[in-house]
């Protein structure tokens, strides 16, 4: 996997274009999922967000805007894989 979480072609030369949209749709839905998971807590309810192999406690807010950021540069990759 890429730094970014996606895969590039650097990194698996063997997936094709193909397979890489079907990841990233993959990993679009399960973000798209984690998303409204966040948007049904309570604003001070406090949650644990994983950064590298560490889990740190964090506001839901923040959790959210970090999943929708994580998003938005899945579907730019798409979007680059579609041009």
């Amino acid at each position: 996997m890429a730094a970014d979480g996606g895969f590039s072609t650097a990194a698996f030369p063997s997936i094709t274009k193909e397979e890489q949209k079907l990841e990233i749709t993959k990993q679009m839905r399960s973000l798209e999922v984690a998303i409204a998971e966040l948007n049904h807590l309570s604003s001070t309810r406090a949650v644990y967000q994983k950064n590298g192999n560490l889990f740190f406690r964090t506001t839901v807010q923040k959790a959210t805007t970090s999943e929708q950021k994580k998003l938005d540069a899945a579907k730019a990759r798409l979007e680059r894989l579609n041009s």
